[in-house]
């Protein structure tokens, strides 16, 4: 079959599309990629809980290994920023994930792990992609070790996180992990603190108990259920393979990434005074360059949605934080990659050393320096055969005008293989844009807009169903 990457790895149907042959094709050219660029190459192979990924990460290992790179294996089940630490940390070639993170059930998927601890550049993702189907595939299991990736990340964030301040909050956390590769980890870490935690989902499942394990309102009904019904300070989820965080308030109310976003900012630069500039996507608000940007502070705006384009930045450039709205969080002095496990420990840090019991109570404080975000977002299912050219031919319209806004500038974005798969459209007065993106993965056109109220919200998103209809 004909395997396209996507971002930065790929993602696809279980069985139909990836199963251990399909792996195994892939495990080959990265293989071979690795021995093409590194003398003495090593690498570092986890897993998350869906259907196959432990039989699958065990034939991605046995490839390696046939073609004499040393495997270092998961002895179990593992978040992806465990994974990328782990790499980064032990000083490997690169590294594989076995997930398809918020994706479906019925999907599994790899992504690539460079030695820094973040996703593959684009470049280096078309290398191995060029090698598929390349060279006769390869195994043995003479060069693999197993081994428990948690260790020096524990370490890791021990040295990140104030758990002095958090045992003496007398907070209480709720947790959901989604029966993702979460699991009870973060109730593991703050075991010794006087913190009182508790984890719902807290066992990996493969069909993430029957849900999508995307850490946003709609599958966290349960969640915000008992935060409604109980007395906890805060609801934290983390998704499938706990990269991505998502925050629910005391009340049972969700806490939007936008809001979120805000508030970590406002955490990293002025309570833990962590210095460097900040980078979001171009999905994320733009009051963070309202509020943040200053001699000391550049704001990184409008960099192309995905993680991997935050983490080049983050390694190009000296950033303290970056964002983006899909609840991916990345952190100077760490790795630079998504990690949901130490942005659910930053929020229960910032709600502790904030002085308030509750984050419904620091939200209200905080909204009244950073005003009301006005947000939304669309995920249209679009099965026709066009989707990639959609953009493509909105662009060569030159809109100067979206809803009788005037259109200040025009920000394409572009695929892996140069295809416009992005516009956003920013409009004159204050946070108002309009972005429309067609995925690589998925039968679906996502449409963003921000605005000056929920009517303009609802205006500019509807114009962008009008644009794509």
């Amino acid at each position: 079959m004909n395997i396209i990457f996507g971002t930065d790895g790929w993602r696809a149907l279980l069985d139909k599309e990836i199963n251990s042959e399909t792996v195994s094709i892939v495990a080959q050219a990265f293989a071979d990629y690795l021995n093409n660029n590194f003398e003495n190459p090593s690498a570092a192979i986890g897993f998350d809980g869906r259907k196959y990924s432990k039989e699958f990460a065990d034939i991605f290992a046995q490839v390696l290994s046939g073609n004499h790179i040393n495997v270092s294996l998961s002895v179990a089940i593992t978040p992806t920023p465990v994974v990328s630490y782990f790499i980064k940390h032990g000083n490997f070639s690169a590294g594989a994930m076995i997930t398809a993170s918020h994706n479906p059930a019925e999907y599994n998927g790899i992504k690539f792990k460079a030695n820094y601890g973040g996703p593959f550049f684009t470049e280096e993702t078309h290398k191995i992609e060029a090698l598929l189907n390349k060279s006769e595939i390869k195994k043995s299991k003479d060069k693999i070790v197993i081994e428990d990736f948690s260790v020096p990340y524990l370490r890791q964030i021990y040295k990140l996180v104030d758990f002095d301040a958090i045992s003496n909050s007398g907070l209480s956390v709720l947790v959901d992990s989604m029966a993702g590769a979460g699991q009870t980890l973060l109730q593991d870490i703050l075991l010794e603190t006087d913190l009182e935690i508790d984890t719902i989902y807290g066992e990996a499942e493969e069909d993430f108990a029957g849900r999508n394990a995307e850490p946003i309102e709609k599958n966290l009904k349960e969640l915000s259920e008992i935060l409604r019904n109980s007395d906890y300070s805060i609801g934290l989820a983390t998704d499938g393979d706990a990269d991505r965080c998502g925050v629910m308030l005391d009340t049972g109310d969700w806490l939007s990434a936008q809001d979120t976003i805000l508030l970590l900012s406002d955490f990293i630069k002025n309570e833990k005074k962590i210095s460097g500039g900040l980078v979001k996507t171009s999905s994320v608000t733009n009051k963070l360059k309202e509020y943040f940007e200053n001699k000391d502070c550049k704001v990184y705006d409008d960099v192309q949605v995905g993680f991997k384009y935050i983490c080049e930045k983050m390694i190009e450039a000296d950033i303290a934080f970056g964002a983006e709205e899909s609840g991916g969080f990345g952190y100077k002095y760490h790795i630079p990659e998504r990690d949901g496990i130490l942005s659910s420990l930053f929020m229960i840090e910032m709600l502790a050393k904030s002085g308030f019991k509750k984050l419904s109570q620091l939200v209200e404080f905080k909204r009244k320096k950073f005003g009301k975000i006005y947000y939304d977002r669309i995920d249209h299912p679009y099965h026709k055969d066009d989707r990639n050219e959609l953009l493509p031919n909105l662009f060569s319209k030159n809109l100067r005008s979206i809803k009788n806004f005037e259109v200040e500038s025009i920000i394409e974005f572009y695929s892996s293989r140069n295809i416009i798969n992005g516009l956003k459209f920013n409009l004159k007065g204050g946070s108002r844009w309009l972005l429309m993106r067609s995925s690589e993965t998925e039968p679906l056109v996502r449409i963003y807009a921000e605005g000056n109220s929920d009517k303009e919200v609802v205006e500019l998103l509807n114009a962008g169903m009008e644009l794509i209809s």
